[in-house]
């Protein structure tokens, strides 16, 4: 598998991708709508097809993934992408990546942690107000647990001068 940096030929596919998943092609989280197709991004590449994109947002020394997607899941993707963005955020001083995902999203919550990112926060009500920003955001998610409240994640990170493979 290959992760190359997400190119201008490569937006129609994430916005696509973003609407399949979260119902339209901007995320909502943290009281703030993006476009994740117009983000600095990464994108999973086998055999010709795209796997999975991650789109993500510097601020200072902090670095937001805004999506996470694999298509078809289950296949790498995620965690080759993950891998790329440490080892990036690594090189380029990067204190820290971080995410929201909602309350009920286990399936995320084990991937991550699995990954060794750790849960720093709960954002209480959250959900509720990025509604205002996002109709499509569904009350009841992953096994019928209503959406609230955004979880927020964090993967530190350490320091690295040689570059990448």
């Amino acid at each position: 598998m290959d992760i190359l940096p997400a190119r201008e030929a490569d937006r129609p596919w994430v916005a696509d991708l973003c609407r399949r998943y979260f119902g339209s092609a901007e995320i909502a989280a943290g009281g703030r709508l993006r476009p994740p197709a117009l983000l600095p991004g990464l994108i999973a590449w086998e055999g010709g097809q795209r796997l999975g994109a991650l789109a993500f947002e510097v601020e200072g020394g902090a670095t937001e993934v805004v999506l996470l997607a694999a298509d078809p899941p289950g296949r790498g993707a995620g965690t080759a992408l993950l891998a790329a963005l440490e080892a990036l955020g690594a090189l380029r001083g990067w204190r820290r990546l971080w995410l929201l995902t909602t309350n009920d999203n286990t399936p995320a919550l084990r991937f991550y942690q699995r990954r060794g990112w750790d849960v720093v926060a709960l954002h209480r009500g959250a959900v509720e107000r990025d509604r205002t920003l996002k109709a499509e955001i569904p009350a009841v998610g992953h096994g019928g647990i209503p959406i609230r409240h955004a979880l927020e994640l964090e993967r530190r990170l350490e320091p690295r001068e040689e570059p990448l493979a």
